[in-house]
């Protein structure tokens, strides 16, 4: 496995993305199986994955909050920082 960032994680989520168009819709649904209640909707293809990358990253988020590790996607495990960083002043990182 893998630690990657949030960037790679939605790519790989991205990847096992289910894309549905019913005839009783005039919309594009699509979803991750592996990321439970991870669904979005889009006039057109290109809409539903635009708004899929946002929904995947907030249900990372709000798990992250809740404090639930992600699973794992194609052997990718999301890297999560064992504590909150130190904030430090913008001049101290020049």
């Amino acid at each position: 496995m893998a630690f990657v960032s949030l960037s790679r994680y939605v790519r790989e989520a991205l990847t096992m993305a289910e894309y549905r168009k019913g005839s009783d819709f005039d919309c594009v649904v699509v979803f991750v199986p592996a990321l439970p209640g991870c669904l979005t909707q889009g006039a057109n293809l290109e809409e539903a994955r635009s708004n899929l990358i946002d929904a995947i990253e907030v249900w990372v988020t709000a798990g992250l909050r809740a404090g639930e590790a992600p699973p794992p996607l194609n052997g990718c495990v999301l890297g999560v920082a064992a504590r909150e960083p130190e904030l430090v002043e913008a001049a101290a990182c020049a």
